[in-house]
């Protein structure tokens, strides 16, 4: 088994007993089999076995991800892998929401008293309504989503999501599950050397995991995390403050937000483009557009378009449209996100997809950074497989510029 990272135990993660932490480690071991005993032999029982029989079927090889998921589906292989992922995806929750639910009313007052011992703003509106797209399912099949209050103040979907996300990533994110935020951030560092934002937005931050890693490498910048859940935002101020970081949170909907124009410097997002609706996406690259200042800068992390990928592998990351709850997942790869940003006003040799290596996987010390020389070297040593966030051990980028003058 992988040795790889301990979660950070931050004053606002719930502490788990020893029973729950030994079923929370058998949750992430079991999805690491799913991913590392079972994932690879997709492979195989595609091209000697399911394939074969497409072709003698249809008179030639199945030609996208749609006609290699018509002949997996009825293959045991693949039906075995596919329960066992999901009944793994939802051991992984359920593992964690004792702990959470035996020290909530513990953990609520924590966010409280620790969100006034910082001076970074925390904005909750009290009327807002979340869009239907992020409350009508549990996104990645997490109890409750990330807008569900229990009661006035609470942050019980925000400390599931936190210690889940680290469970759920099998530990590669690092104690702090901030690696996507500072791969961005090295990228930064050394594609846009000399650029120095005085306002940073992270778009659809949940709990600022991606966050603070700005606030490090831009101590003197007021930074800002946004998410349309409330709970969330609120884990978020308190985590930071907690973590000894002033960094602001609120509230707010990234399709339209209520800052002034070119406000922003630097814009930036970590997974969120896939979990937002088709209509949704081009009005958040038109705000992205309205809140740059002239020459700023917008880049959303995510996984590459599906034209960058062969069709098996576009087959098996779009598993988590159909059995994780990521309704956008296998959609929001198809749309042509280079002309949303140039529709949207930025220039057309402004945008590109670049590759942000994984901050974990870095061997040089600003990349190491944080990170223990052996811990660093075990995950160096592991195989990212195309069901994981990042293939190849890379995060994909959408880089746009907005024009310097008008």
């Amino acid at each position: 088994m992988l040795n790889t990272f301990q979660q950070a135990q931050h004053p606002m993660l719930p502490r788990a007993s020893h029973d729950e932490a030994s079923r929370q480690e058998f949750a992430k071991s079991l999805k690491q089999f799913v991913q590392q005993g079972l994932l690879p032999g997709l492979q195989p029982v595609f091209s000697q076995r399911a394939a074969k029989a497409f072709e003698q079927e249809h008179g030639r090889a199945p030609q996208d991800r749609r006609e290699i998921r018509k002949v997996m589906e009825p293959d045991l292989y693949f039906q075995h892998y596919a329960a066992l992922n999901r009944i793994a995806q939802e051991l992984m929750w359920n593992s964690v929401i004792d702990s959470v639910e035996r020290q909530l009313p513990a953990l609520n007052e924590g966010a409280k008293a620790w969100s006034a011992k910082t001076q970074a703003q925390l904005r909750i509106t009290p009327d807002f309504v979340p869009p239907r797209y992020v409350t009508a399912l549990d996104i990645h099949c997490m109890p409750g989503g990330y807008a569900s209050e229990l009661s006035p103040g609470d942050i019980s979907v925000a400390a599931l999501y936190d210690r889940g996300a680290y469970l759920y990533g099998m530990g590669f994110a690092g104690p702090l599950n901030d690696d996507m935020g500072r791969s961005v951030c090295n990228y930064v560092q050394r594609k846009l050397p000399g650029f120095k934002p005085r306002r940073i937005l992270d778009m659809g931050c949940t709990v600022g995991h991606s966050t603070l890693p700005y606030k490090t490498l831009f101590p003197d910048a007021e930074v800002w995390g946004i998410d349309v859940g409330g709970p969330v935002v609120r884990y978020a101020h308190a985590r930071a403050a907690a973590l000894g970081m002033d960094v602001n949170f609120a509230q707010m909907n990234a399709e339209a937000t209520d800052f002034e124009d070119g406000y922003f410097d630097l814009i930036v997002s970590h997974i969120l483009l896939h979990e937002t609706s088709g209509k949704a996406m081009p009005r958040i690259v038109r705000e992205c557009h309205r809140l740059l200042s002239p020459g700023g800068y917008v880049i959303h992390a995510d996984l590459p378009p599906f034209d960058l990928m062969s069709p098996f592998t576009q087959f098996i990351l779009d598993n988590e449209t159909w059995y994780n709850n990521e309704p956008f997942w296998g959609a929001m790869r198809e749309i042509d996100q280079i002309k949303l940003a140039v529709d949207a006003g930025f220039p057309a040799d402004s945008v590109a997809f670049a590759t942000a290596p994984m901050a974990i996987l870095e061997s040089s010390a600003e990349g190491a950074a944080g990170y223990t020389g052996d811990s660093t070297a075990a995950v160096a040593d592991r195989e990212f497989t195309a069901g994981e966030f990042a293939p190849g051990g890379g995060w994909e980028v959408l880089v746009a510029r907005k024009a310097v003058q008008a």
